[in-house]
């Protein structure tokens, strides 16, 4: 991660509390420490040993925490930053330091639907899920307000962005091998996913993946758009079928020179190639016509 921007200090650091158990044992001494002062202050007439012990107990057990499996805790000491606890389970440290939780679990965030402009300028749908987590305490808790709303404008930022600089569909007028947001789809999130951790790394996020969930042409256009790929399905077809229909043609003349089947002459070629062309690329079934005359009749 780059870290060459960041201010001193802005960045997570480990801070050592104590083992939790072994201060429950302490308060438990304490305690048992009661039965021994206690006599003694009615003895001697004076409570100073038990207040001594009771605010002993009371100064332990404000110092201590819990931590969950993947939680970290921020220690503050009058504003300073003083270092980041992820260790699980019971923990102890100075009632004085201040202590905030963040959760450094997977989280997904859904970028609802939004209406863009792809490359071309068409309005199209598209709608994604993030899924991040918070890598370092120090940045996500004091270089952005609130790093989870931080994620959320800047993911719907960067699906914008992103969306923007590609064409949602190739077509006859698009460059060859052009990268679209439809027929390229694991390259365009790889794209979301680079963009978006540049734009939430302030935050000490880390994007773990990004994919698309919905993509669209917008209903206004979309009747539109769904006759032009028919359209240009129908072109593609007659052009294979034209290809392949001119190869079969030029066979078949040839084969037919090549073993002195019968000899044409260039107005009959014309007419064979015609009728050729006509039974090979007709939409309908072809009805023969039997010719009971001459070649020329």
């Amino acid at each position: 991660m780059n870290t060459a921007y960041r201010k001193e200090g802005n960045f997570e650091k480990p801070y050592m509390t104590m083992n939790g158990i072994a201060m429950l044992l302490l308060v438990f001494a304490l305690f048992a420490s009661l039965f021994v002062v206690f006599p003694a202050m009615v003895a001697h007439g004076s409570p100073v040993p038990v207040i001594t012990v009771v605010a002993g107990i009371v100064f332990v057990l404000l110092g201590f925490f819990a931590l969950q499996p993947n939680t970290a805790v921020v220690i503050m000491l009058f504003g300073d930053y003083l270092g980041t606890e992820r260790k699980a389970g019971l923990r102890w440290t100075w009632p004085w330091n201040q202590r905030r939780r963040i959760s450094v679990r997977a989280r997904n965030h859904n970028v609802e639907t939004l209406k863009v402009n792809d490359k071309r300028g068409n309005p199209i749908e598209i709608g994604a899920v993030v899924v991040w987590h918070v890598e370092d305490t120090a940045q996500a808790r004091f270089d952005v307000e609130d790093f989870e709303n931080f994620v959320r404008v800047q993911s719907e930022s960067a699906l914008r962005h992103t969306a923007a600089r590609y064409n949602y569909d190739t077509g006859e007028d698009h460059e060859a091998h052009e990268m679209t947001l439809r027929g390229g789809a694991d390259a365009v999130v790889e794209v979301l996913r680079e963009e978006l951790q540049a734009r939430v790394q302030i935050a000490g996020v880390k994007v773990d993946e990004a994919k698309i969930t919905h993509l669209a042409y917008a209903p206004e256009i979309a009747g539109a758009m769904l006759r032009r790929q028919q359209a240009e399905a129908v072109i593609a077809a007659r052009s294979k079928i034209v290809s392949g229909a001119v190869s079969m043609v030029e066979m078949a003349i040839h084969g037919l020179s090549e073993k002195n089947v019968v000899a044409l002459d260039d107005e009959r070629k014309a007419a064979m190639v015609s009728n050729l062309m006509v039974v090979l690329c007709s939409d309908h079934d072809t009805q023969p016509i039997v010719n009971t005359g001459t070649l020329y009749n």
